[in-house]
């Protein structure tokens, strides 16, 4: 019987009509169930001038069946030779608007993000991914339509001094905007039998910012494909690449690899 509750736990979770929303480089605004726990490696970088790249250790729970965390770990080489611990970031998400139908639905939620980072900061972009120090804020809402699932969401990024004694130089923006348009299809199974099938999802993902009065924006396209095995394990790849920039930055030209576990009923 035990066995049974948790399949259907797990088909109601992550069955292939939502796994679409599992974005790669944004967060929907749907959130995990209750009491589960996943677990994230990630590594994302750049070849040129060299080859550079940052490696993240991601934890999320779903405290509610409205609100998730997410802690997270840095270290990369981009400001050094070697691997260096940059710091980390705090992630919280609420849902605040859900309306259900049968394989649709439409949810809206605000969420907030920290970090404290130990790095230079030689960039015009603010990102609390490694990079800057700082908060955020912003709403996020999802469309589910059977196989294909759509979300934006807007944002507002403060950007502080660094630790270590790294200023941000006066004449770098402190403010920032941030907008995402997300696209996700359910590719295979074409046809659900059980929670073991092997899911396959492609997403088109558009990511953008804007550093008001400074003259400074970008806008990039983001295809990724994405693998669920077992409904609990996880395989993103993912590619970023400008349609237009006017911004100095690391993002720029960045393929991204992650692998995901979760762990649910704990």
């Amino acid at each position: 019987m035990k066995k049974i509750l948790l399949a259907v736990c797990l088909m109601a979770i992550l069955c292939p009509a939502f796994s679409q929303e599992l974005y790669v480089n944004t967060e929907p605004a749907s959130n995990m169930a209750t009491g589960s726990l996943g677990l994230r490696v990630e590594n994302q970088g750049f070849f040129k001038p060299d080859y550079k790249n940052r490696s993240t250790f991601e934890a999320m729970y779903g405290l509610s069946r409205k609100v998730m965390i997410h802690g997270s770990l840095y270290t990369s080489n981009y400001y050094g030779s070697g691997q260096h611990f940059e710091g980390g970031s705090v992630y919280a998400k609420y849902r605040f608007l859900s309306i259900d139908t049968v394989q649709q639905h439409f949810r809206g939620a605000f969420f907030a993000k920290a970090s404290s980072i130990n790095n230079p900061l030689p960039n015009q972009e603010i990102t609390l991914e490694g990079d800057n120090s700082g908060i955020q804020s912003g709403v996020v809402f999802t469309q589910l339509l059977h196989k294909l699932a759509i979300s934006g969401s807007a944002s507002y990024l403060r950007a502080f001094d660094n630790r270590g004694g790294y200023d941000l130089p006066s004449a770098q923006a402190r403010n920032a905007a941030a907008y995402t348009l997300s696209a996700g299809y359910l590719l295979f199974p074409k046809n659900y039998r059980d929670y073991q099938q092997t899911n396959v999802n492609l997403y088109v993902e558009l990511l953008g910012k804007t550093n008001p009065g400074h003259g400074q924006s970008y806008l990039d396209a983001a295809p990724a494909v994405q693998f669920i095995f077992n409904s609990v394990c996880r395989l993103d790849l993912s590619y970023r690449t400008p349609i237009y920039n006017d911004m100095v930055r690391n993002t720029k030209n960045m393929y991204l690899i992650r692998l995901e576990y979760n762990f649910f009923n704990l």
